[in-house]
């Protein structure tokens, strides 16, 4: 007998994702629990406003959070980096035995299999790395020298960073791993001083693990997505099917999410917030076009270099174009973009988080005239 397929509308469904972020007035009080329901925060080396993982923990805990509380956590290794994303620690368990398969599980894509054999030729460059982690660590990249025999080529910005690349499959074989910053450089270490000494999780078994988490995170997502680098937008088979009204084909949801009543707030959020980083469930959801813009020409912007999404109640509504400047001390408004007319709750609401903002950012908030 199929399962039975709930209905939603889509103000539930916005409701739902909002409700799984944490986005909803029921703030968090504490980062760990916050960062487990979460599951990841992602790192960007551009911060016009703040760092954005610093960015995403404010937006849920208010101006409580102090990023102290993040660094400490990361030097106390209760929470890791992994591709460029911080996760509990706990959960490293849950990608350990997916290492140990590298570079894949079965018949290879024919990348794999390049990827696979470029490390196999630099295989004497991989050792000399472990040794010095072994002997030296942690180290920074420029620490450890580039004795490869047969460079990396790409058309694009990786072209020959040999080392830079080895270290990404070094971590993906589980052999290394980030294991602190000096400064704002990377150190480098043996995976096993790094992680947690957990019980491996089973391949199947942490799959499935890794989608209910993340669909717990989301609230509600597809069964099936666009194949991501890292981290999947998709869940497979976890939660329960659901039609959402206006949209076509089915969600999976976790119906637990669905109780109790809706209470929503204002909150501005980063760029590359959770929220928003799927573009095309936020446009069948929330109806919000939104793209990172930092990486086009400025005349081709239509809301700025760093535009920070707008979010009241369950609807997305704008976004902010905001940089803070250190220097001046200030956190300077260049525009508010108004996606559809703002009430003057809305409006009350985003002049408030940015107040907000700028308290915890230590400068003086500068609005448009």
């Amino acid at each position: 007998m199929p399962p039975q397929v709930n209905t939603l509308t889509r103000r539930d469904a916005r409701r739902l994702a909002v409700r799984a972020q944490w986005l909803d007035a029921g703030r968090p009080t504490r980062l760990l629990p916050l960062l487990r329901r979460l599951t990841l925060l992602q790192l960007d080396p551009i911060a016009a406003v703040a760092p954005s993982a610093d960015l995403v923990a404010w937006s849920r805990l208010g101006s409580s959070y102090d990023p102290a509380q993040l660094r400490r956590a990361i030097d106390r290794r209760s929470v890791i980096e992994l591709h460029a994303l911080l996760r509990p620690a706990e959960d490293l368990a849950l990608y350990r035995a997916e290492m140990a398969e590298w570079p894949g599980r079965g018949e290879l894509r024919r990348w794999q299999g390049q990827i696979r054999d470029w490390v196999a030729r630099n295989d004497a460059c991989r050792r000399d790395i472990l040794r010095r982690l072994t002997r030296s660590g942690p180290l920074t990249m420029r620490e450890l020298p580039d004795t490869t025999v047969d460079p990396w080529g790409s058309t694009g910005w990786t072209n020959e960073r040999n080392v830079e690349k080895l270290l990404g499959f070094m971590v993906q074989r589980g052999e290394v791993a980030v294991a602190g910053r000096r400064a704002r450089e990377r150190t480098w270490d043996l995976a096993s001083r790094v992680y947690p000494d957990d019980p491996v999780v089973p391949a199947e078994d942490a799959l499935r693990i890794r989608n209910e988490r993340r669909l717990r995170a989301l609230g509600i997502a597809r069964a099936r997505g666009q194949e991501m680098a890292v981290e999947p937008l998709d869940v497979g088979e976890a939660g329960e099917p659901a039609e959402v009204e206006g949209t076509r084909g089915t969600w999976r949801i976790d119906l637990a999410l669905l109780d109790g009543s809706f209470t929503g707030r204002t909150a501005l959020l980063s760029p590359f917030d959770r929220l928003v980083h799927d573009r095309k469930r936020a446009k069948q959801l929330f109806d919000f076009d939104f793209q990172l813009e930092m990486y086009k020409p400025a005349a081709q912007r239509r809301w700025g270099y760093y535009a920070m999404p707008i979010l009241h109640g369950d609807r997305l509504i704008g976004k902010v174009d905001a940089t803070a400047d250190r220097d001046a001390g200030v956190l300077r408004v260049d525009a508010i973009h108004e996606d559809e007319p703002f009430s003057k709750a809305a409006t009350a609401g985003a002049r408030r988080e940015l107040r907000d903002l700028a308290a915890w950012l230590d400068v003086d908030l500068v609005l448009p005239r």
